[in-house]
């Protein structure tokens, strides 16, 4: 397990038809994270519950109890498998605990805080044991003499010094005074005879723990963050040929290097990486894994075996603002990810291993994949461009580089139909067209026969702006550029021969993006809008209007006839190009989404935005509607089932059926049938009796509906009334929801009875004047003449 106190993966769910897998994510909240080695997967973030940022943690040495501080002055201690807080107590200190440190025995606890108090803890009984008071400022390091019988304790503040507390007399032993700046580390050998100290004065210095007194001062070189004292054995990969003192140092230049403390001799200096230096913050050695582990200033976690310093696994951490993101492989199985660094990061989807690319000397801007997905390439503010191939391992390597611009290159583009080149715009205005050499292509091409050099074939200054986007057609043989100078133009390839212009946005273009069916070019612009352009004569064929802010990212989907587009609003939204309309919003980001990227197979997406989070989408509009299709053939096979059912006057099951199908204008018909028997009341009661409780509330939910409707509250009341006829009181008001159901019932019931009731003083008017009314006799009939 590692555990990492910077946020790593995180999972979220979204939907367009498309649907958010996972990948990376920042919160505002710094919790600490827990890490499997092995595979690279975030196991569990543990956030203290004062939703404070954690200043300082540190776990046991036999592994169970981890304890962590943060700016609310809380310590929680954590059964961290579990997740779960099992103590909350208060530090006691009056500022922010810096450090802490356990003992050899996982039982005591220090904390140093910035108020210049250093305390100890009893773990297991729950107490403070100790308050040391002297030091001036921040105590920035605490730690334990490796020997628990010895009862010591060290610590250090912003006066450079090192302070030695006795547990035992509760008092200072001594004070350690030969760094002329901060203290960054202590180590102990093997016996807790020495103790090494570095610090940022560029200097290390080994103690005598008897005496207290200074052995030897080693001059290092570099401002060092840390040090690690190693084994007291040979390791002859490292320079250790003798089992004397020996130290490894990590700093400013980036780099490792292993010391003879004897004779201050640097006997190993690990080999520079291509690049920009990386700052080393942190660096601590696990004997029993025989691992080292080193964190850089950008947040990486690098673990090398400990007797040869290999490199054997790179956790990726937190990326201020990912710039660009593109699928890598084959089949897509693994991402390249370009943020505020001049490091690459490749990350594989199914095992989230990481693979850290140094090459570039400033930020990386840019990056687009060749067909087949083994090459990539990149662009940055260094004004050079980088290829980089990817062998079947899924390792990956520089094989080519160049440059040539005058300026940043913003924008790079590959060759669509085959791998013979490519081509970058530039804030000089120029666009070059920098063509493969076949060496590149070659199988045999080997990783480490360094990067070839690249060489223009074609340079033109295209526009009077910067260039900030580029599209290659599907066929190769044109180029679209978009420019802040709001046109997008056409050029013929390879000799960047302008063929038109398209003009109609009003501020400037951010991307440009050809169809893969039509001869139509889809542009993205700062004004808000996205526009489709015939290629034949440079029309604008339809303006898509709905983001509310700059259109930063365009792609085409589904075949071409869906627009799936990316706003400095953090929203994405998925166009149907045939209807001109907005079909979904997805919101997943929180700031503007700068990388967006489809699979081959058109079923994926990924995009990475300012917002550090880097999110996976997949298109699931194909199992929507093969679930649709289900669901609508269900239906037609139960109303099917349920008119048999009613044929054959089976009411149990039907009614039964209906319930299920949530319907209740079905449920309805099924009363209504009942209530036609000769026989209905019996059959009503038997019927409704025999039901579940959940569908006796399901059938109340209804009857609340079928009682707002005075052609269908007879059979609500019908309902009504077996229910308050033969369910008790208390098993009524148990029932969920019945409260407002009852609610609900009762105006419409008063109505329909206050109906019934004027209806029935009708009636009984009417018999009255029947039976009152008194007629005239008819008139005799006149005698027939004689």
């Amino acid at each position: 397990m590692l555990l990492s106190e910077r946020l790593n993966l995180s999972t979220r769910v979204g939907k367009h038809s498309w649907t958010r897998l996972a990948i990376t994510s920042s919160v505002s909240v710094v919790p600490v994270n827990i890490l499997d080695v092995a595979s690279g997967a975030l196991l569990r973030s543990l956030e203290q519950e004062d939703q404070e940022d954690i200043t300082s943690f540190d776990l046991s040495p036999d592994d169970e109890v981890l304890v962590t501080a943060s700016r609310a002055l809380l310590l929680a201690q954590w059964a961290w498998r579990e997740g779960t807080v099992t103590r909350l107590w208060k530090a006691i200190h009056t500022a922010p605990v810096a450090s802490m440190a356990f003992d050899a025995t996982s039982t005591l606890l220090a904390t140093g805080g910035c108020d210049g108090a250093v305390r100890v803890w009893d773990i297991v009984q729950h107490y403070g044991t100790h308050h040391f008071r002297g030091s001036p400022g921040v105590v920035h390091l605490v730690a334990f003499h490796p020997d628990p019988t010895r009862l010591l304790l060290f610590s250090s503040a912003v006066d450079t010094s090192i302070r030695v507390w006795s547990l035992q007399d509760r008092s200072c032993l001594a004070v350690l005074t030969a760094h002329y700046s901060a203290v960054t580390s202590l180590s102990f050998s093997e016996g807790g005879h020495t103790m090494l100290s570095s610090g940022r004065d560029k200097i290390c210095i080994v103690w005598d723990l008897q005496s207290y007194q200074t052995t030897r001062t080693v001059p290092v070189f570099e401002s060092v963050e840390a040090s690690v004292l190693l084994p007291e054995q040979p390791a002859p990969a490292l320079g250790v040929k003798s089992s004397g003192l020996h130290f490894l140092t990590a700093g400013d230049q980036g780099i490792l290097r292993v010391w003879e403390a004897a004779s201050g001799q640097c006997v190993y200096t690990q080999p520079q990486m291509p690049g920009l230096r990386q700052e080393l913050t942190h660096c601590t050695l696990a004997r029993a894994a025989d691992l080292l582990l080193t964190v850089t200033a950008d947040h990486n976690l690098l673990l090398y075996e400990a007797h040869s310093l290999q490199l054997q696994k790179q956790f990726a951490g937190y990326s201020e603002e990912v710039l660009d993101v593109r699928f890598l492989g084959p089949s897509d199985s693994h991402i390249v990810v370009a943020s505020n660094s001049p490091c690459l990061k490749v990350f594989e989807l199914q095992t989230l291993a990481c693979q850290i690319l140094h090459g570039h000397t400033d930020i990386v801007l840019a990056l687009d994949v060749f067909r087949k997905g083994w090459l990539f390439a990149s662009c940055a503010k260094d004004q050079s461009i980088r290829i980089w191939k990817m062998n079947k391992a899924g390792q990956v390597a520089c094989v080519a580089q160049g440059s040539g611009h005058t300026h940043s290159v913003g924008t790079i583009c590959c060759s669509r139909l085959k791998e013979s080149f490519l081509v970058t715009g530039s804030q000089d205005c120029t666009v070059k067209l920098w063509p493969l050499p076949e060496a590149l292509l070659a199988k045999s091409t080997a990783a480490d026969s360094g990067p070839v050099l690249l060489q223009a074939q074609t340079t033109r200054r295209c526009h009077d702006k910067d260039i900030n986007s580029l599209a290659v057609s599907p066929n190769d043989k044109l180029l679209a550029t978009g420019s802040q100078d709001r046109t997008a133009k056409l050029w013929a390839l390879p000799q960047c021969q302008l063929l038109g212009v398209f003009t109609g946005h009003r501020r400037g273009l951010w991307n440009v993006q050809f169809s893969p069916t039509d001869q139509v070019l889809a542009t993205a612009s700062a004004d808000g809008t996205i526009k489709l352009w015939a290629l034949q004569d440079f029309s604008c064929l339809k303006t898509f209007e709905g983001h509310d802010a700059s259109v930063l990212k365009v792609a085409f989907v589904s075949r071409g006839s869906q627009l799936l587009s990316s706003g400095s609003d953090g929203l994405l939204k998925l166009w149907t190009i045939k209807s001109n309309e907005c079909v979904r919003t997805l919101d997943a980001h929180e700031d503007k989404v700068w990388g967006l990227h489809c699979s081959q197979l058109d079923d994926h997406a990924i995009t990475g935005g300012s917002d550090s989070r880097i999110i996976l989408w997949k298109d699931v509009t194909e199992a929507e509607q093969a679930e649709e299709q289900a669901k609508r053939e269900e239906q037609v096979i139960k109303q099917q089932e349920l008119d048999n059912l009613l044929h054959e006057k089976r009411y149990l099951r039907a009614l039964g059926l209906a319930i299920s199908l949530d319907r209740p204008h079905t449920v309805l018909t099924v009363i209504q049938a009942i209530r036609r028997d000769p026989e209905a009341c019996e059959k009503l009661e038997a019927t409704v009796l025999r039901l579940r409780r959940d569908q006796k509330e399901a059938l109340l939910r209804f009857c609340v509906t079928w009682n707002t409707n005075s052609r269908h509250c007879h059979e609500a009341q019908a309902v009504l009334g077996v229910l308050l006829r033969h369910e008790a009181p208390e098993e009524l008001l148990a029932y969920d929801g019945v409260r407002g159901s009852l609610e609900a019932l009762l105006p419409y019931t008063e109505r329909h009875f206050q109906r019934l009731s004027r209806t029935l003083q009708a009636a009984t008017f009417l018999d009255f004047l029947w039976h009152n009314m008194k007629l005239s006799p008819c008139p005799a009939a006149a005698p027939p003449a004689l």
